[in-house]
């Protein structure tokens, strides 16, 4: 399920959301454009877009490890999945770099629903409460190793 916001996100709106995530732990700043998390080691995103994004959120779900993804508007698909565990993960989290993943931590802002952004809001494509958990940065290194990997079977099965 999807939650959107309207486009001229209220005050209230925002002051509900922003105490939904205070109570979960998060560590938020308020700006004009709405909400942003304040990512650390506890809690950081690891942002994905096009058919990788395609191909990480289908592995996620096949193997039901999805976390919250945000979903960032625009013309190619962009989402922001939320992760722990970066203390211990610097191999997944350069092999996410290598395939093109953004690693959002060390006190980097990711805009949290309901957050105006110029081409629209970001949503919940899986909202917080609709997560079963906040996977491990190791979880979505391996969806994108799996993208990665199916990406090279299709690519080799069609030149021979």
């Amino acid at each position: 399920m999807r939650t959107t916001f309207p486009t001229s996100v209220s005050a209230a709106a925002m002051t509900a959301a922003a105490q939904d995530y205070i109570q979960r732990g998060w560590t938020i700043a308020e700006t004009t454009n709405g909400i942003c998390l304040i990512t650390d080691a506890d809690l950081s995103g690891i942002e994905v877009s096009g058919e990788l994004a395609v191909e990480v959120r289908r592995f996620l779900r096949a193997n039901n490890l999805t976390g919250p993804v945000i979903e960032i508007p625009g013309a190619e698909r962009r989402e922001i999945h939320l992760v722990t565990g970066l203390r211990k993960a610097a191999m997944a989290l350069e092999a996410l770099r290598e395939a093109g993943a953004t690693v959002h931590t060390d006190g980097a802002g990711i805009p949290l629903p309901p957050t105006q952004l110029m081409a629209g809001s970001a949503c919940w494509g899986v909202a917080p409460n609709e997560a079963r958990w906040i996977p491990p940065v190791v979880t979505i290194s391996a969806a994108v190793r799996s993208a990665s990997s199916r990406k090279r079977e299709q690519l080799t099965s069609i030149a021979c």
